[in-house]
């Protein structure tokens, strides 16, 4: 769905709520917003870094598959 139709849907929605589920979905926006603030953000390199140990483990067979962390958590 392209932001032009969200934006129209929910100009559309908007005056059909109470003022006050008006006032929760505005502060749930701007919860979104307001997620990763606390968040550092890690630089490229790093994250290029991080990226190739994972690489690199996997290629050394340390892993699990998909099916055993499944079985393994059904366990708890």
């Amino acid at each position: 769905m392209t932001t032009a139709a969200i934006k129209k849907q929910v100009d559309n929605y908007l005056p059909l709520l109470l003022a006050r589920q008006q006032a929760l979905v505005l502060e749930m926006i701007k919860s979104f917003l307001d997620v990763d603030s606390d968040t550092k953000r890690i630089s490229r390199k790093q994250y290029n870094k991080e990226l190739d140990e994972a690489v690199t483990r996997v290629e050394n067979g340390n892993f699990v598959y998909h099916k055993d962390a499944v079985k393994e958590l059904s366990k708890w």
